[in-house]
């Protein structure tokens, strides 16, 4: 079973003065007709995974170019189907798609020239078919169709073919990191709460888990630690301030501190006195002047 592909790297590039081949090149087939008959009884998906196995396409998961191959001979072939095309009307028409793509790739064809080379190629079909062999399978209206079709797919996206296959792409390596949280212990609140769904206080008062309690020190630690103490701490006594006084000079030092504290008062009550009578004798003459 024969099988062709579009993918393969261009040979050479068209000159200003080199034409688009004639149209002779479309009798070869590019599907052969045991092809198309498998074709024709599967549903979409059948088509596209038939395909697959035809173009011999191993890389579709990763290689952008083979995808959209794939896609672009999927959805005309649909579209012939719907329009009840016959094998060979299948097989010449899944030709000219694979044809315009070859000249564009290999050859360099722009716009114009993919339009002329399908104005020529359409212009087999006609009432006389005795000269013109390989387009005659289709009518008038049904080339007038494929005219449509060509306009609305391949030749309305024209740009973005020529970018599949002139433009080189990066190859861009995809990865995702994982980062996988383990459970705290029982001890701790799991998840922690949020800063702003809870304030700190109620966190620390209710939730915030206590500090561990310190280490008890057994009986021995304890003695070891106490006979590890310098001898200049251990003999540290406390001593009385009025150790080197007798009891006569600590009565006189306090019997002049008691006279100094006296007197201070008594003289701060002696001035309030006088002023307040003053007072009162202001008053006295106002009454009597009244």
């Amino acid at each position: 079973m024969s099988t062709a592909s579009t993918s393969s790297s261009p040979s050479r590039a068209q000159k200003p003065s080199e034409k688009v081949p004639s149209p002779k090149f479309l009798t070869s087939d590019f599907l052969s007709d045991s092809q198309i008959s498998d074709l024709i009884n599967e549903n979409i998906h059948g088509v596209q995974k038939k395909l697959e196995e035809f173009l011999d396409f191993h890389k579709l998961p990763t290689s952008l170019k083979e995808a959209i191959l794939l896609d672009y001979y999927t959805s005309g072939f649909w579209w012939a189907k719907g329009k009840n095309f016959t094998v060979p009307q299948l097989s010449k028409f899944m030709s000219l798609l694979e044809k315009l793509l070859h000249n564009l790739q290999t050859l360099h064809a722009t716009l114009e020239d993919s339009i002329k080379f399908l104005g020529e190629v359409m212009a087999e079909i006609g009432p006389n078919i005795i000269d013109k062999p390989y387009m005659n399978v289709f009518n008038v209206q049904q080339a007038n169709e494929i005219i449509d079709y060509l306009k609305m797919s391949l030749f309305q996206h024209y740009k973005l073919y020529e970018f599949l296959f002139f433009s080189p792409r990066d190859e861009i390596v995809i990865g995702t990191e994982k980062v996988i949280e383990l459970v705290k212990s029982v001890d701790y609140p799991f998840p922690n709460p949020l800063e702003e769904g809870i304030s700190y206080d109620i966190y620390s008062t209710f939730l915030m888990p206590s500090p561990p309690p310190p280490p008890t020190m057994e009986v021995e630690e304890v003695e070891q630690v106490l006979s590890e103490e310098s001898p200049v701490e251990s003999e540290v006594v406390e001593v009385d301030p009025l150790a080197n006084f007798t009891i006569e000079e600590v009565k006189t030092v306090l019997s002049q501190i008691t006279d100094e504290v006296i007197s201070s008062i008594q003289a701060e009550i002696n001035e309030k006195l006088q002023m307040q009578e003053e007072n009162f004798n202001v008053r006295i003459e106002k009454l009597k002047q009244a």
